[in-house]
């Protein structure tokens, strides 16, 4: 293969974000191991198994947390592969790590939380955006080089797929949760022209079985949060 052959391959690598997880106490659980995907989470993984069945899918890797190694095991499978783990895939640091969330209720009702809040562009309650951008940048290069010129699927969890998405779009890392899209199950794709990302898209194969409160622009609802299926 010749340096220009090469440099205009091109490879996809999709980052989905994991399917729902059974999580009936409603708390945050960002980083804490234990939390597997729930009946409709295994639903939803089967459906974009199902979605990725035909396509030229030669590498699957996951962020090493429950719910987002259940959500590439089908994918993995369908493909006749082994399932990778890259600890750059898991999900961002946060204080509030096993605290309730919800909407009129839970942590932020306490004021020994508020300096926790003090510096929402870095942000002072969690692993920094630029540190988001760092590791999720490496993982997509390395799942780009190990599928060149085929498809590659990262499983990982909706802030740092948000953060590295927004960085390679040009928009400023902090944010209105509330506006993310990246819900459950979705697919981020990147696509690249040898090392290049030329275009970026967004689908939702799963779209039906998440639950309403959940999706983009959806109303807040008391004693649930977008934060728990993070």
């Amino acid at each position: 293969m010749t340096g220009t052959e090469f440099s205009t391959e091109t490879t996809v690598v999709h980052l989905m974000r994991h399917g729902e997880v059974h999580n009936p106490d409603g708390v945050l659980y960002g980083r804490r191991p234990g939390y597997h995907l729930s009946e409709l989470g295994r639903q939803m993984a089967d459906r974009v198994a199902e979605h990725l069945a035909d396509r030229d899918v030669t590498h699957v890797v996951a962020s090493p947390l429950e719910r987002a190694q259940e959500t590439a095991a089908p994918i993995a499978k369908s493909h006749g592969l082994m399932l990778d783990t890259d600890e750059r895939l898991i999900e961002a640091g946060n204080v509030f790590e096993g605290k309730t969330f919800g909407v009129g209720d839970g942590a932020l009702r306490k004021p020994g939380n508020w300096k926790h809040l003090t510096n929402p562009f870095r942000p002072s309650w969690g692993e920094p955006y630029l540190e988001q951008v760092v590791r999720m940048t490496d993982a997509l290069h390395a799942a780009r080089d190990a599928a060149r010129g085929h498809e590659a699927v990262l499983v990982s969890h909706q802030l740092p797929i948000w953060i590295v998405r927004s960085h390679v779009e040009g928009r400023r890392l902090w944010h209105d949760p509330r506006r993310r899209q990246c819900t459950l199950a979705s697919l981020t794709t990147f696509t690249f022209r040898g090392d290049k990302i030329v275009s970026v898209g967004y689908s939702e194969p799963a779209r039906d079985l998440v639950p309403a409160h959940l999706l983009v622009g959806a109303k807040p609802v008391k004693g649930k949060s977008k934060a728990f299926g993070a």
